[in-house]
């Protein structure tokens, strides 16, 4: 393309862009004089004669652009749109699968495909399209403005195509449940989100160690810590320990999340250095408190006699942990699947919940959960009052006394590691 041209081409976009339509057609016919398979030009003129309502020519000028550029997807795209504005819908179908040929990820192209089937009653192969069509559109925030409104349609369409299989996929199911153990009800109701598409599989995912072959269990059966009776039968000794620190040493309670300027905080900015969530540690990384623990011996005594796990560095961990009115722990997951974080609740006001995975669980006061931590969480406190729990960490009671053994000593080997390399 010559400088005239070129100028001439921009000048008709730049006339475009401001609504100057008449203005835009004769740049673009000048185009045409100067080069006759201009296909920019073919195109743009094509366009233009369709909104004049001059059909014929404007697939005149289309195919001529096409046959400039056989595998331009928008040009496909914009004949199969004439061609649905007529109701010629082979021809329309013919255009979108011509352009999704010529680039089988073209958004608008998907977009088109999914629209085509909706309208012809196929909405479940609709919605799986949408499905793509999401997959490659940019995060909703950076959406193209000109596809926004179509892209919201299309979510909203996979929204309902969900919710409808998942109530058929119940009623399926439903005479197959009373055969199913109760303890496993909850992993079919799963089964049935994930099939549906409301939810992802929700694997353990460790920061640090991670145990392969584990099972990732959500909240494990309370039967598999024979030590969950003595620990709840000294909830009203812990909660009295709890209430006069949180009378005369509520300055002792400091921010769970404190990370140093620098750090990328991720999820974690508006908790960050935030008293809304804030601990009383009585163990952290493996070590004791002495002066919090001496201050809380009822507490202290109490965790004496749960499984606690020693991992070098990491384990275990022990503290009150208190949760501020309407605040809301985002999704995370911990640092290894080895170990389970047990929750004792103390005070805990209705509208307060916990989920692990799938698995939304409301903590009951003096009632323990023990949970898989490696697997994405978050907590809620929706209530007008202050939520507090004991928290600590236990074995996994799916490893044998060999395999803990094998992770004090992979644990003991990184930190050896990195001390060496570090001093070197």
């Amino acid at each position: 393309m010559d400088d005239q041209i070129g100028g001439l081409a921009a000048a008709a976009g730049v006339a475009a862009a401001a609504g100057r339509w008449d203005e835009a057609e004769c740049l673009w016919g000048q185009v045409r004089t100067r080069e006759p398979g201009n296909t920019q030009a073919l195109y743009s003129l094509g366009v233009h004669a369709y909104r004049r309502g001059d059909r014929a020519g404007a697939l005149e000028l289309l195919h001529a652009a096409r046959a400039g550029a056989p595998h331009d997807p928008m040009v496909l795209l914009t004949i199969g749109v004439i061609h649905r504005d007529a109701g010629e819908d082979d021809h329309e179908w013919a255009a979108i699968m011509a352009a999704l040929a010529a680039d089988p990820y073209f958004l608008p192209a998907l977009l088109s495909k999914g629209e085509f089937l909706e309208r012809h009653r196929r909405r479940s192969a609709a919605a799986a399209v949408f499905r793509d069509a999401l997959k490659v559109a940019p995060p909703e925030p950076q959406w193209p403005p000109a596809l926004r409104r179509r892209l919201q349609h299309a979510q909203d369409a996979i929204r309902r195509d969900t919710d409808d299989l998942l109530d058929y996929l119940h009623g399926r199911v439903a005479a197959s449940r009373p055969g199913v153990e109760a303890a496993l009800d909850q992993r079919w109701n799963e089964a049935l989100s994930v099939m549906a598409g409301r939810t992802r599989p929700y694997p353990s995912e460790c920061n640090q160690l991670y145990v392969p072959r584990l099972p990732a269990l959500t909240f494990h059966d309370r039967a598999a810590f024979p030590w969950i009776p003595g620990l709840e039968a000294r909830t009203g000794e812990i909660r009295a320990e709890l209430e006069q620190l949180l009378a005369e040493r509520l300055d002792a309670f400091e921010p769970y999340i404190a990370y140093k300027p620098g750090d990328p905080i991720n999820q974690w900015q508006d908790l960050n250095h935030s008293r809304d969530w804030s601990s009383f540690h009585l163990w952290a990384h493996g070590q004791p408190l002495e002066e919090n623990l001496a201050r809380c011996p009822a507490t202290a005594a109490a965790l004496a006699e749960v499984d606690a796990v020693d991992i070098a560095g990491l384990c275990p961990n022990a503290m009150f942990s208190a949760l501020a009115p309407h605040t809301h722990i985002p999704p995370h997951s911990g640092e290894t699947n080895a170990r389970l974080v047990a929750h004792l609740p103390l005070i805990v006001p209705d509208h307060c919940r916990l989920r692990v995975g799938y698995d939304w669980r409301r903590w009951e006061e003096g009632r323990v959960v023990v949970f898989d931590d490696s697997i994405e969480h978050e907590a809620r406190n929706d209530s007008d009052a202050l939520r507090v729990v004991l928290i600590f960490d236990v074995w996994n009671p799916l490893l044998s006394i060999e395999e803990r053994a094998m992770v004090g000593v992979l644990a003991e080997a990184l930190r050896d590691y990195r001390t060496r390399r570090d001093a070197a």
